[in-house]
């Protein structure tokens, strides 16, 4: 539960609300390499302590975090300068499933933050395909200016990664698509054996549903669900979904364990 000391060395500013900070150890110790689709414990002194997703990782331990100003711990981690020392424990919490995607085509969807929690996964599969051209990358956002990593979706698509992107509201210089992800999906008509899907939950469900439309089996659909997450070692129960505690069952879950806890009768 002791946090490990941290420094922040970078930070970006992605957005009004959002930004990317790069951590280094600032003493001996460190938290262990975390998978894709892992997360942290951020405490900050005197405020309190959220879980965050690392969107990042780097040589000397640098770690790598997209944080939203949603509240008042996530205010002071948005707020801090480089030089400021943070606390962080972990790495906890369910890996997307990379070696399930080997030899398969594979859809990542990423509403949003969503794309935070995706990053490295996507990454991975960017670098570990033999035919990259079976990674397809749906990414939406509400304006595009909050369309994050932005200055990475070349790079995927130079490696052969299929990437396509849409926002809800369109500005004068957007020549992009304008809808929601799931409808990108449709547009594009793209199809795979496994997805990885993140963003807001309502997105995730309608997702999963129109992946399933397409013939994908509910187990190769995996979300990650960071809903009410609070300690990170499932004790408080706070995180709860159903029988399941999402800081140790998830957050990355398949769709068949979660689409029954989701669903809403009559809808």
């Amino acid at each position: 539960m002791a946090p490990v000391p941290y420094r922040v060395v970078t930070r970006v500013v992605d957005g009004s609300d959002v930004v990317t900070i790069g951590l280094v150890p600032a003493g001996a110790d460190a938290v262990g390499v975390p998978a894709p689709g892992q997360f942290l414990m951020v405490w900050v002194n005197g405020v309190g302590e959220i879980p965050i997703s690392v969107s990042g990782i780097g040589a000397d331990g640098l770690v790598e975090l997209t944080v939203r100003r949603v509240g008042m711990t996530s205010e002071a981690i948005v707020g801090s300068e480089v030089g400021d020392v943070l606390g962080a424990r972990g790495p906890y919490g369910t890996a997307w499933p990379i070696e399930e995607a080997d030899g398969r085509d594979i859809v990542v969807v990423a509403g949003g933050l969503g794309v935070a929690p995706l990053r490295l996964a996507i990454e991975a599969l960017v670098a570990r395909r033999r035919d990259p051209h079976r990674v397809h990358v749906v990414i939406g956002a509400r304006r595009p200016d909050q369309l994050l990593y932005a200055d990475t979706y070349e790079r995927w698509r130079a490696a052969g990664a299929q990437v396509v992107t849409t926002v809800d509201a369109a500005d004068r210089d957007w020549t992009g698509a304008v809808g929601t992800a799931t409808e990108l999906l449709g547009r594009h008509d793209l199809r795979g054996d496994v997805a990885f899907v993140c963003g807001p939950e309502l997105m995730m469900v309608w997702t999963a549903r129109a992946l399933l439309r397409t013939g994908m089996a509910a187990d190769r659909i995996h979300v990650s669900l960071e809903r009410n997450m609070h300690c990170g070692i499932a004790h408080c129960g706070r995180c709860q979904l159903g029988p399941l505690l999402l800081c140790r069952d998830g957050a990355v879950v398949s769709w068949d364990r979660v689409a029954p806890l989701m669903a809403v009768p009559g809808r």
